[in-house]
């Protein structure tokens, strides 16, 4: 009997490079994972059984591997008080959710379509349009490359928001002076 492959789209050691870098950026600081539109579930399934995180997908559409932990619901900025740390690895639609996170926990996305403006942007503009919208709320974040095929490899990663953690979407522009509004 050979063993089941798993059909999945683009670059696939993408699973084990992010699972990879969230184990050495956060070690055992933190536990429990969403994995935000996480599809089949390979990413939360490397975490938990390689890393021996609590990651569950977070996924409306239903589409995990047998055994994979998962809630069958759109993920909802409000919801990131249940876990340590959000995940969104190609998350497309639910690319805004992730991002507004950011003000409850540290997150980490990698944005592949535009689900996050209205006119047209491409893979720069689109890091440089949430960027912008970290930098507007003061959330701390840098940019890493991530060591798998392209072009949809840049992740976003934020710290734990200073001061209170209510999500608001209106920016909060107290870290930084009048002048220095973008």
């Amino acid at each position: 009997m050979t063993r089941q492959q798993h059909r999945l789209h683009g670059d696939p050691s993408r699973f084990d490079v992010l699972a990879s870098f969230i184990y050495d950026r956060f070690g055992n600081s933190i536990q429990y994972i969403a994995d935000v539109a996480g599809g089949q579930g390979m990413l939360t399934r490397i975490l938990n059984k390689k890393y021996n995180y609590k990651s569950e997908v977070v996924d409306p559409r239903g589409w995990v591997l047998k055994g994979v932990p998962n809630r069958s619901i759109e993920y909802k900025p409000d919801d990131a008080i249940f876990y340590d740390l959000i995940v969104g690895l190609h998350p497309d639609e639910a690319t805004k959710a992730v991002v507004y996170s950011a003000h409850h926990r540290p997150t980490i996305i990698v944005p592949c379509c535009n689900f996050w403006a209205e006119e047209k942007l491409g893979t720069k503009e689109l890091l440089f349009s949430i960027e912008r919208y970290y930098t507007k709320n003061c959330i701390q974040h840098e940019r890493i490359h991530l060591n798998f095929r392209g072009p949809k490899n840049i992740a976003l990663v934020t710290t734990y928001p200073r001061g209170n953690a209510s999500f608001t979407i209106k920016p909060d522009f107290s870290c930084i002076g009048e002048k220095n509004r973008l």
